[in-house]
C-alpha cells in the first residue's frame, strides 16, 4: 500500500522548489485543481466499467488519463504551456450539458494553475499517480490526510475563515443528528467541514443503493470563493459522494423574498463569516429593518427563513451578533419570536486561532415555536491548557460533558438558565454570562503600573517613528 503521508509531504517539497508558489493558501489551491482532476478521472474510469455508454464531461484530450497519467510524458515548458494556454482554458469553456459538467467548469472558472516550472510541475503529477482512488482504503486514508491539509488553511491569512475546527462540527452534527430524506444544508460551506461530518452520520442509516442516491442528493452546500469551493468538493468526492451537490454561489445574492416553500430545508448546520461585509447591494436582498453589512447577521436572518417549520439548526456566531441595539436587536427579536433557542454553547476565544480570536458560540434553534427559556453552558479550557492552538486544537472528546448534560439539563456551575422576560428586559441581548463565575479583579503594583506605562510609552514612540518614516 502506498505510503500517502510520506508522499504528500513528498508532493509539498517539491512544490516548495517552485517560485511560483507562495504560501499555504496557494500550494493548497495548486494541489486542489491536480487532486480534482484526478479523483474524477479515477472515477469516470470506475463509471466506464459499471455504466453502459458512460462518457466523461471532460474531453478526452484533457482526461487525467491521457496528459498526466503518463510518468515520461509531457514536462518542461510544452507542459506548462498545455497547462495553462490549453487546459484550464478548455475546461473553464465547457458546456454545462450536467451537474458533473457544471462542477468541472465552476472549478476552472475560479482557480488557476501557479506552478512556474514544467519540470517541477510533472515531479508533482508523477507523485499523485502512485494513488489509485479507486482504492477504497487508500481514498479514505487520504481523506483523512487531506482532512490535515485543509487545516492548514486555519492560518494561511484570509483563508483561515474556511475552516472550521473538526470537534466543533462533529459536535454540531451530532446533536443535530440529521435523518436520512432530510435536507441538510449549510449555505457557507467553506470546505465543506459540516457537509462530511453529515455525510459520516448519514451512512450509517444507509442501507441500499437508493438510500445512498437519497444521501447524495439532499446533502447540499453553497459557496461563493472559488478555492474552497474546489476544497468541498474534493473533499465529498473523497467522501465517496459521486456527484457533490454543491453550488458556486453567494447565498446573500439571493433576494429574501425569491425564497418559497419548496426551497425550504430540514436542517442547516453552519459556520457562516462573520466579522466581514457583505458584497456590495447584498443587503438590498433583505427586508428594510434587517439591512446590515455585518455578515452574520444576514446569515442568521437567511437561515430563519431557509428553515422549513419544524426545521432544526446549529450554527456557530461570535458574541457581537448575540448583543448591540438597531438591526442587531431585531434580528435577534425574530430569532427568539420564530425559533425557539433552546441552547447556546459559549466557546473560549482560542477555538478558532490563528485566524480569529473573538469568542464564538454555539447557537442550537428550532423553527416553529417562539422561544421560552435559553440554555447557556459553558466550555472551558481543559486543565493546564491556558488557550487553544494550532498544535493543540479543541478535541471532541472534551464535548463529552455537554452531550452528558444535554439530554437532562440541570444548573450548575457551567450551564444556567434564562427565561425569555429576563432575555426581553435586556433589550434582547443574548450575551449572558456564567452568573456562577466570579470575575477576578487583578491589584496592580505600582512598579507593575510603571512597567504598563513603559511598554504603553514604547509602542506610541514606536508607532511616532513609523509614520515619520512614511512621511519621509
Amino acid at each position: 500500500m502506498t505510503n500517502l503521508s510520506g508522499l504528500v509531504k513528498s508532493i509539498r517539497d517539491i512544490m516548495r522548489e517552485d517560485r511560483g508558489i507562495n504560501g499555504d493558501a496557494q500550494r493548497i489551491e495548486q494541489l486542489g485543481w491536480m487532486l480534482f482532476l484526478k479523483i474524477f478521472d479515477d472515477k469516470d474510469q470506475e463509471l466506464e466499467l459499471l455504466v453502459e455508454n458512460h462518457k466523461s464531461p471532460i474531453p478526452k484530450k484533457y482526461q487525467w488519463r491521457n496528459w498526466a497519467a503518463d510518468d515520461e510524458g509531457m514536462t518542461g515548458d510544452i507542459l506548462l504551456d498545455f497547462v495553462d494556454n490549453k487546459l484550464f482554458p478548455a475546461l473553464r469553456n465547457l458546456t454545462a450539458r450536467d451537474r458533473r459538467t457544471l462542477l468541472v467548469r465552476e472549478v476552472f472558472e475560479g482557480n488557476n494553475n501557479y506552478m512556474k516550472s514544467g519540470i517541477t510541475l510533472r515531479k508533482v503529477l508523477n507523485k499523485l499517480n502512485e494513488i489509485d482512488f479507486n482504492k477504497a482504503n487508500e481514498r479514505h486514508l487520504f481523506g483523512d490526510i487531506y482532512e490535515s491539509i485543509l487545516k492548514e488553511l486555519q492560518s494561511a491569512g484570509d483563508s483561515g475563515e474556511f475552516y472550521t475546527p473538526r470537534a466543533v462540527t462533529q459536535f454540531m452534527t451530532d446533536m443535530i443528528n440529521p435523518k436520512l430524506g432530510e435536507i441538510i444544508y449549510d449555505p457557507a460551506c467553506g470546505t465543506g467541514g459540516f457537509l462530511t461530518c453529515t455525510i459520516e452520520h448519514l451512512k450509517k442509516q444507509v442501507k441500499n443503493v437508493r438510500d445512498r442516491k437519497t444521501m447524495q442528493e439532499t446533502v447540499k452546500g453553497t459557496e461563493y470563493k472559488p478555492l474552497p469551493f474546489l476544497l468541498a468538493l474534493t473533499n465529498l468526492i473523497l467522501h465517496d459522494v459521486e456527484v457533490p451537490n454543491l453550488e458556486y454561489a453567494d447565498s446573500l445574492g439571493r433576494e429574501y423574498n425569491s425564497i418559497r416553500e419548496k426551497d425550504r430545508v430540514d436542517v442547516i448546520l453552519a459556520n457562516p463569516p462573520f466579522g466581514g461585509t457583505v458584497a456590495d447591494g447584498n443587503e438590498g436582498n433583505f427586508p428594510m429593518n434587517f439591512r446590515t453589512k455585518e455578515s452574520a447577521d444576514l446569515f442568521l436572518i437567511l437561515f430563519i427563513h431557509l428553515l422549513k417549520q419544524g426545521g432544526r439548526a446549529a450554527i456557530v456566531l461570535p458574541d457581537g451578533s448575540l448583543t448591540g441595539d438597531g438591526v442587531k436587536q431585531r434580528v435577534r427579536e425574530k430569532l427568539l419570536t420564530d425559533c425557539n433557542l433552546h441552547t447556546i454553547v459559549r466557546l473560549p476565544n482560542s477555538v478558532f486561532q490563528p485566524y480569529a480570536t473573538v469568542a464564538t458560540n454555539l447557537l442550537f434553534f428550532d423553527k416553529g415555536k417562539k422561544t421560552k427559556d435559553v440554555w447557556y453552558y459553558e466550555h472551558r479550557l481543559p486543565e493546564n491548557v491556558k488557550a487553544y492552538s494550532k498544535t493543540k486544537p479543541i478535541q471532541i472528546n472534551e464535548l463529552d460533558s455537554i452531550k452528558k448534560w444535554w439530554k437532562k439539563r440541570a444548573e450548575s456551575e457551567l450551564s444556567w438558565k434564562v427565561n425569555l422576560k429576563t432575555i426581553e428586559d435586556r433589550g434582547f441581548d443574548l450575551d449572558i454570562k456564567n452568573p456562577t463565575k466570579k470575575e477576578t479583579v487583578h491589584e496592580y503594583t505600582s512598579k507593575e503600573l510603571i512597567d504598563l506605562l513603559d511598554k504603553s510609552f514604547e509602542k506610541g514612540h514606536k508607532l511616532l517613528s513609523e509614520i515619520k518614516d512614511n512621511l519621509k
